[in-house]
């Protein structure tokens, strides 16, 4: 649409385009402060965004530095616990550490209970002995033999 047409004037050739133009540009002009404070607003938060990885790349460089500082004291004791290590996997490469938990059970199984009836037998033995020493007439081996029985 025409803007001089609504005045009357005599329409003047490329005269419409020029206005076109100029209208154009002055709504972009209009809408420059607008544009600048957008603009403005998203250089702050940049530099908000920089100074926090800024702060953050310090801190891991802090915390690399602790951490370079940790290996170099861990270094050599690790370093000289490898050749005990070293010794203890060759041991438990041994087939006869497979066999570790069925010798163990069988010795739980079959040993001890031998163990403890021979335990029962000994204690049974000890206090009947100890029970005749008592009781036998004109032994007096030990002086708890002439206390009376509790």
């Amino acid at each position: 649409m025409d803007p001089l047409r609504g005045l009357g004037l005599p329409r003047i050739p490329g005269l419409s385009e020029l206005v076109d133009v100029l209208q154009k540009q002055t709504e972009a002009m209009a809408q420059l402060p607008r544009t600048l404070a957008d603009l403005n607003s998203a250089v702050r938060e940049l530099i908000t965004a920089t100074r926090v990885a800024t702060e953050t790349i310090a801190s891991a460089q802090r915390t690399a530095e602790r951490l370079e500082g940790l290996v170099d004291e861990l270094e050599e004791p690790v370093r000289a616990l490898r050749p005990g290590l070293e010794r203890v996997g060759r041991v438990l490469d041994d087939p006869a550490v497979d066999t570790l938990p069925d010798t163990l059970r069988t010795v739980s199984d079959d040993l001890l209970p031998l163990v403890h009836g021979l335990r029962q037998a000994t204690d049974r033995v000890g206090t009947v002995a100890g029970f005749l020493r008592r009781r036998a007439p004109g032994t007096k081996d030990r002086p708890e033999d002439d206390a009376p029985p509790a």
